[in-house]
């Protein structure tokens, strides 16, 4: 029992990593229809931008960590203009989309690879590695730190969505674009909107993926994970983006635990698999005409 917390407080760790990565998938694919693959491009500067502020700039870890947000955010607003509003003024085929994000990625990664060089970087300590201990239960304090900071960040964002003037027209936009620019919705500026959304996310997950293992300039492909969380929990929904994180955290945590963590990976493509064949929409994804 007692490994089995143990495993359990792990998945939900890297459950919550997931889902602040996942979570930008679903905005995007909410409004737009297409998967943004540049994501995992702005997560893996999200780190690099946490790193060299406390590193370089020794700034505080507050500041360091809104810095690193604060600049994603303009990273993924630069990515939208400059890669996808071009294409969205032409009416392009989505499949341009999705090659302009890997296009995107691509580039992001080979400027850092450039200009910092592709050696893998540790973050400094900023917290404690002594683990908090509740009888036999070892707590990792930057675990439960990840875990507690990314439930916030979900739960703001749910309640900017929710109860926002320009989060309602983000969930109009999810039903219909076209319609709701009849009806006087900015559709560009909900766009711009949803693409700060998940960058901001993007810098948060970054410097917490950073801190938990190394920095290096193909860390965005950890975003595969969260791709396929995303899936599993239901492309363009929010609270499925969420489930499905934290489940394959989960999951993958007591595959390494119990099985090997060899079988880490393959359980993810595995589950990826099953859902497509199983349930294309995920577990609270809707069926329309277009959308999962």
């Amino acid at each position: 029992m007692v490994q089995f917390l143990q495993q359990l407080i792990n998945g939900l760790s890297i459950g919550s990593v997931y889902a602040l990565m996942a979570v930008g998938y679903s905005l995007v694919y909410s409004i737009m229809n297409f998967s943004n693959f540049a994501h995992g491009g702005v997560i893996m500067l999200g780190a690099y931008f946490g790193f060299f502020s406390l590193t370089l700039l020794k700034l505080p870890f507050v500041v360091a960590f809104l810095l690193a947000s604060v600049g994603t955010l303009a990273v993924a607003i630069i990515v939208e203009r400059i890669a996808y509003k071009p294409l969205r003024e032409r009416k392009a085929p989505f499949l341009y989309f999705i090659i302009s994000a890997m296009g995107a990625s691509i580039l992001l990664e080979n400027i850092v690879i450039a200009t910092i060089g592709p050696t893998f970087r540790t973050y400094p300590e900023v917290f404690s590695k002594v683990p908090i201990t509740l009888g036999p239960l070892a707590i990792g304090r930057l675990d439960l730190i990840i875990f507690a900071i990314s439930a916030v960040c979900l739960t703001l964002l749910i309640f900017f969505i929710e109860k926002t003037k320009i989060g309602k027209a983000i969930q109009a936009a999810s039903y219909n674009v076209k319609a709701c620019a009849l009806m006087g919705v900015n559709t560009d500026r909900v766009i711009l909107t949803v693409f700060g959304l998940g960058g901001f996310l993007a810098g948060v997950a970054g410097v917490f993926f950073g801190m938990k293992y190394t920095v290096y300039p193909q860390i965005g492909n950890i975003t595969t994970k969260s791709f396929i969380a995303a899936v599993f929990g239901g492309l363009g929904s929010l609270p499925g983006a969420v489930l499905g994180s934290v489940i394959l955290g989960t999951i993958e945590t007591f595959v390494a635990g119990y099985l090997s963590s060899q079988f880490r990976d393959l359980i993810a493509f595995v589950i990826l698999i099953a859902v497509l064949v199983l349930r294309p929409t995920g577990i609270m994804g809707k069926v329309t005409e277009d959308k999962a």
